[in-house]
């Protein structure tokens, strides 16, 4: 098997069965997500799509969860003097690692364990198939942090995978769905045992197709969501979430969130 190559917390590698792995690997943070391992995991996405050999991306994370969001200890933005600015800038590095998910030609499969948190949630929508682990949780957890539910996609994809009803219940409650009921909604295809291994054995069998066909298939599905366009609706969720990062409220759920407490807009 190639070796594998790593940049910061992300790693990747391309099996001779045309299989490619991404690996968020921080797993002391449950693979939460930095400015810095955003960066790194759009560079890695857009190296696999460019790499002859990758037919199939598997997404994956280690330890005990797929990716628990955003780092709010750390913070995505780095003050500037100007924190708008800085802000819109860290977030763009956040919708583009989602859109080229969507963008590299390979079918993309994430293989969920354990919480998949806000951002989390989005990487795992964003993929073309979903499998899950029986722990797993995925989290939409926006509103509580006084943030909209439109972040990196989720809104956009949501609805159109479980149902605008469902969607909108779980946004505006800041709820989580479990494997079950994501399974049962159609968010995940399978809850199975080992959601790395059974991606990796889907992934083999995505490869062993012909690609082209793999890749004009992928282009067509991606096309009959909607005419509007995913990069355009990334677009709006960006500046409502611009807005939101620099609103007293999330100032003081993320500062309530560092200390243990409940923000006190909340009941």
């Amino acid at each position: 098997m190639p070796e594998a190559t790593a940049t910061g917390h992300v790693r990747t590698q391309v099996r001779t069965d045309g299989v490619g792995i991404l690996t968020l690997d921080r797993p002391d943070k449950l693979n939460a997500l930095t400015g810095t391992m955003f960066a790194d995991l759009e560079r890695a996405l857009r190296e696999l799509g460019n790499t002859p050999g990758c037919r199939v991306v598997v997404l994956c994370g280690t330890g005990r969860a797929f990716c628990a969001g955003m780092d709010l200890r750390v913070g995505l933005v780095q003050d500037t003097g100007d924190r708008m600015a800085a802000t819109y800038a860290a977030m763009r590095r956040a919708v583009s690692a989602v859109t080229a998910i969507r963008e590299i030609p390979q079918p993309v499969i994430a293989a969920v364990q354990g919480h998949a948190v806000g951002a989390g949630f989005a990487l795992a929508a964003a993929a073309d198939i979903r499998l899950a682990a029986a722990d797993a949780r995925f989290d939409a957890v926006f509103v509580k942090l006084g943030m909209s539910a439109g972040d990196l996609g989720l809104s956009w994809l949501l609805p159109r995978l479980i149902g605008p009803g469902h969607a909108a219940e779980l946004f505006y409650t800041g709820g989580a769905l479990t494997a079950p009921r994501a399974e049962h909604l159609g968010l995940v295809q399978a809850v199975v045992p080992d959601p790395r291994a059974e991606a990796l054995t889907l992934a083999a069998t995505i490869a062993s197709m012909p690609p082209m066909g793999v890749q004009l298939t992928k282009e067509l599905l991606d096309a009959s969501n909607s005419s509007s366009g995913f990069r355009e609706h990334l677009e709006l969720e960006l500046r409502s979430q611009v807005i939101g990062l620099n609103t007293v409220d999330h100032t003081d759920a993320v500062a309530g969130f560092s200390a243990g407490r409940r923000p006190a807009h909340t009941v």
